[in-house]
């Protein structure tokens, strides 16, 4: 593992989410800095149609008294993410806020992160065939409007 200084940069390509998710959150619960790039080839498992349904379902939740004050529901596969990790921690203690501090998404991979090696988690890659799943990146562009 990496020391506190240098971040664990993890490759999200071909990982199930939930998986990877909690994964990391224990990771940055330990102290680790975290950081995951092509958020948009995450994979989430499930019948395509029934989580395009349940993502436009949550979607039309909304304030009945003023719609600015929320909720607001990420439309980017990197805050996507970040919100599932950030449901992971705990929410009212000082740990999961500074845990929170140390993670890092991007969609796709910037050129800081290029050189870098990355790895993958290995109880979080996909079993079966891609085509068993649907990644984040059509999840946001479709139901979500999110442009790539």
């Amino acid at each position: 593992m990496a020391d506190a200084n240098s971040p664990i940069v993890i490759n999200g390509d071909g990982h199930i989410a939930g998986r990877l998710c909690s994964n990391i959150s224990k990771m940055l619960l330990n102290g680790q800095r975290v950081v995951i790039i092509n958020a948009e080839k995450i994979l989430i498992s499930g019948r395509r149609k029934s989580i395009f349904f349940e993502n436009k379902k949550r979607l039309e939740i909304g304030s009945i008294i003023n719609p600015k004050h929320g909720p607001f529901h990420p439309r980017r596969p990197d805050t996507y993410i970040t919100k599932m990790i950030r449901g992971m921690l705990p929410r009212e203690k000082t740990t999961g806020i500074q845990a929170k501090k140390r993670l890092r998404v991007y969609i796709s991979v910037p050129d800081k992160y290029e050189k870098i090696q990355s790895i993958s988690v290995k109880n979080a890659k996909a079993t079966k065939s891609v085509s068993y799943y649907t990644t984040i990146g059509e999840l946001c562009s479709s139901t979500m409007g999110w442009e790539n």
